[in-house]
């Protein structure tokens, strides 16, 4: 018998060895970031994608960014000038005399984690308050309940994008990712996730249905802003949805859900502002706080096109590079330095230019009111333009196509 237990004593022995040593290395590879006295937290991270069929993948995809998507809570104080008569503005045409009047209201909409420094993204009209008020209290409430005060840091009402931050509060949950909006197609999966009509984490689901979309949407003072390149989902979008992301089936956001059309009458039919335009716009933001009106985006006035043979033949243009004017606007910084249809923009402050892409791209990010020299070949002859740059219009955003033009 103690023949016997003696071999099994000394393999048990050596075995508890080589347990304990794993464990060693173990803990020194998976526990070396736990919070300790020299250690910091470990970094928050979003879940992991998982394959699978597409219901996976957009359960996946929902638990990925949820935890990022934020309530956004407005209460507004303002004053409003009321008819001492209430009949006349029924048999008056609200001519009669009006007094003022002190009114509070509330509002809610949806936003996502931007950035790790506690921006976060949602549409300027949540945040803006109609005419003759002011935001008296701003809160955005996390997925985990937690209700954190927070401020505007700046807006774009006719981009209907705006950047809320919170300040000072450690469990911020992990960033989102943008993904390539120019890359799209029709049918692929659209996820809405927001807060709709007060309901916490509430999940659509649909298709991008259509690009390019243009629809006028009411602002917070009875007037309408013309937007257009917008994507269009199938996702159901509901008031308070607003500001929220719609997702791909990858868990990145392709856009900032905005609106719907006619509420009441059309079904299935939502829009959001493309997430390559919120990158843009964003950017802006970050860089000029406060409450702008405009885009901040260099604007030329003129529709560029790539140059082809059919092109060529029609303007008589056999040199190498440059991309030519197919119109120009009147009363535009194009039409101030005489850039006419059929010019070919060959160079611009010494750069030269082959693609309309990277000629818009060039003209973009040159601020308003700063000049560009462009060498131009006019009918056979070169000459130099010189145009101040303007900025690009709310209502001319839209994806890359053929013509283009800022």
């Amino acid at each position: 018998m103690k023949s016997r237990i003696f071999p099994t004593l000394i393999v048990g022995l050596v075995g508890a060895i080589i347990g304990s040593f794993a464990m060693m290395v173990f803990a020194s590879t998976h526990f070396a970031n736990i919070a300790g006295p020299n250690n910091t937290p470990p970094a928050v991270a979003a879940a992991a994608i998982l394959g699978g069929s597409d219901q996976d993948r957009i359960v996946s995809a929902v638990k990925r960014v949820e935890p990022s998507v934020v309530a956004i809570n407005v209460a507004v104080n303002g004053q409003q000038m009321v008819p001492t008569d209430p009949f006349s503005q029924f048999f008056g045409n609200g001519a009669g005399p009006q007094v003022p009047r002190q009114y509070r209201a509330k509002a809610s909409g949806s936003g996502f984690i931007y950035k790790s420094n506690g921006e976060i993204i949602t549409n300027a009209h949540v945040v803006t308050p109609p005419r003759g008020g002011s935001i008296s209290k701003l809160e955005v409430v996390f997925n985990n309940g937690d209700h954190w005060p927070a401020h505007v840091l700046s807006t774009n009402v006719n981009a209907d994008l705006a950047i809320v931050k919170v300040d000072g509060y450690n469990k911020l949950p992990p960033a989102v990712e943008l993904a390539n909006s120019d890359s799209l197609e029709a049918g692929q999966w659209a996820i809405a996730i927001g807060e709709p009509l007060e309901l916490q984490r509430t999940v659509t689901v649909g298709v991008v249905s259509g690009f390019n979309r243009e629809e006028p949407i009411p602002d917070e003072n009875g007037g309408v802003i013309d937007f257009k390149g917008l994507l269009q989902t199938s996702a159901p979008i509901n008031p308070g949805n607003s500001g929220g992301p719609l997702v791909d089936i990858n868990g990145r956001v392709i856009g900032v859900n905005q609106s719907t059309a006619a509420p009441g009458q059309a079904q299935g039919i939502g829009f959001a502002i493309p997430s390559n335009i919120v990158r843009t716009q964003v950017a802006n933001l970050e860089s000029n706080p406060g409450v702008h009106q405009g885009t901040n985006l260099g604007f030329i006035g003129a529709s560029l096109v790539d140059l082809n043979a059919n092109i060529r033949k029609q303007i008589g243009y056999q040199g190498q590079g440059g991309v030519a004017v197919a119109q120009v606007v009147d009363g535009t910084p194009a039409n101030a330095a005489n850039l006419q249809a059929g010019d070919v923009i060959l160079s611009v402050n010494g750069t030269p230019v082959n693609s309309s892409t990277q000629l818009i791209g060039i003209i973009k990010a040159t601020k308003p009111g700063q000049t560009l020299r462009m060498q131009v070949w006019s009918a056979g002859t070169r000459r130099m333009a010189v145009v101040q740059v303007g900025e690009r219009p709310a209502n001319l955003y839209q994806p890359a196509q053929q013509p283009q033009g800022p």
